[in-house]
């Protein structure tokens, strides 16, 4: 297997927001594998990153919460990725769009590249910066994945992810205020 479409070479790739790889999972309905991968090794690394960075500060830490972490955006991005895929299909639908989910989901999945340099987040007085930086890189490659994937403009791909972003929102506080009521 070439660089390039190794699971490292694809993740640079993707996190140097190169359109054509997104264009190149998209079309790869083998890489779904790597893509959950992507999410695991990004999300773990930006838990553990967090992790020592309590540990470097606080002195103690519960490192299977940084395992939780990646636990939960394993969920996170199958649950994002259909939202996104059923606004992007049904409510900001263009006459390109043309996408499946695994498509989105495969995408997206690559799009959690940028989320390793979360690891950094230990480091005193620059962690939350770094995290910032993960964070908001992870969602411009989300805008292009997203774009990429569904077939149209770079305004319906931010609309897209700005109504599932809140989509997101409301479905976990629901889950919470469930848990919570059952608690």
């Amino acid at each position: 297997m070439s660089l390039s479409r190794s699971l490292v070479g694809r993740m640079v790739r993707a996190a140097r927001l190169e359109v054509n790889l997104y264009e190149e999972v998209e079309a790869d309905a083998t890489a779904l594998p790597q893509a959950l991968l992507v999410v695991i090794i990004a999300n773990l690394a930006i838990g553990l990153g967090s992790a020592l960075g309590i540990l470097i500060t606080a002195g103690a830490v519960w490192f299977p919460w940084a395992f939780l972490w990646g636990f939960g955006a394993i969920v996170g991005w199958f649950i994002w990725s259909f939202i996104v895929y059923l606004i992007g299909t049904r409510i900001f639908r263009g006459t390109q769009t043309s996408a499946t989910y695994g498509e989105l989901l495969r995408t997206l999945g690559f799009s959690a590249s940028p989320g390793v340099i979360g690891f950094l987040c230990f480091i005193p007085f620059l962690g939350f910066t770094i995290w910032l930086a993960a964070v908001g890189w992870q969602l411009v490659a989300m805008v292009i994945a997203a774009r990429q994937a569904l077939d149209f403009s770079t305004g319906r791909a931010i609309s897209t992810c700005l109504v599932g972003f809140a989509g997101m929102v409301v479905f976990f506080w629901g889950i919470r205020a469930a848990v919570g009521l059952l608690l």
